[in-house]
């Protein structure tokens, strides 16, 4: 199969899994220090979007892992889902294996955790179709080997991190409407954290205090230097809200207070800058999800 337009997903079938892989903000992003191994210490604060990828996962039992929805300029043993599912067969000695698709819609070096939300997505789903029953605290231990922001979508509760972005401290946040813009570049996220102009010594902030306080992106004075696709983006949205730039980019965002004056904004926009509008969230969408299928099972 070339794509998930030939797969047919029946919801009471056990072989198959189907999960969203939800987009992420970073509604602030300070960093803190630069360490020996040359990561970046932060602090920021995570909320998830319900905007997503799906996956589809459907069983094999000859060990094989085969992503099936090609990938422009990413090989097959490289992509973070077959990464993933296949750190999941071998911590777990699983002789299970997965045909898997996706519907993609998160753009690629976007600052929103695509590829990220893949891996964990991919962790979550695999561990409940091969019926490893790896604790979430193992499956981000796992995922943190693929990359600083999967153990938040492991996790799939909005929160306070520290570290790398592993350090998770769950925080209950208003969950407003966004209007998300996406500038037509794919930015990497090594080359901003490389650039000799980023801020690396911001001082340590309370936890507490974010919420009311906010914060900035410490990536943002670095990326609108470089990309004027970015800074042009922030302009447009500046005109309608407070408009901020999440991780290292290239996706813009600004808040809220209902879906109503978010889609206005978002149809203005959209003919000088492309779009989506979505409601935040402190739960996952593929963690509501996955209650909704063990509670299936239960029944």
């Amino acid at each position: 199969m070339a794509s998930t337009s030939s797969v047919v997903i029946n919801r009471l079938d056990p072989t198959i899994v189907s999960l969203a892989a939800p987009a992420k903000l970073n509604l602030m992003l300070h960093i803190t220090g630069q360490r020996a191994d040359g990561y970046h210490n932060l602090q920021t604060l995570f909320q998830f979007l319900d905007y997503a990828d799906t996956l589809h996962f459907k069983l094999r039992n000859d060990g094989v892992i085969q992503l099936h929805t090609l990938m422009a300029g990413v090989e097959h043993e490289k992509n973070l889902i077959v990464r993933a599912a296949k750190l999941l067969q071998q911590q777990t000695q699983i002789t299970l294996g997965a045909d898997i698709w996706i519907d993609k819609v998160l753009p690629m070096g976007g600052g929103i955790g695509g590829g990220s939300s893949n891996a964990a997505t991919t962790l979550l789903a695999l561990n409940h179709l091969w019926h490893t029953a790896q604790p979430l605290n193992n499956l981000a231990q796992l995922g943190l080997t693929l990359g600083a922001d999967v153990p938040v979508f492991i996790h799939g509760q909005a929160c306070f991190a520290e570290g790398v972005g592993e350090i998770l401290y769950p925080i209950d946040l208003k969950e407003p409407w966004f209007v998300v813009g996406i500038p037509p570049v794919s930015i990497s996220t090594a080359e901003i954290f490389s650039d000799k102009e980023l801020t690396r010594n911001s001082p340590l902030i309370n936890m507490r205090s974010v919420p009311e306080q906010g914060g900035r992106n410490d990536c943002q004075p670095v990326v609108e230097k470089r990309y004027p696709q970015v800074r042009n983006a922030l302009n447009l949205l500046n005109k309608y809200c407070e408009a901020k730039l999440t991780g290292t980019g290239s996706c813009v965002f600004g808040s809220f207070p209902n879906q109503d004056k978010a889609a206005k904004v978002a149809h203005l926009l959209s003919e000088s800058l492309p779009c989506f509008v979505a409601k935040g969230a402190n739960v996952s969408l593929a963690h509501r999800q996955l209650q909704n299928l063990s509670g299936a099972k239960d029944t």
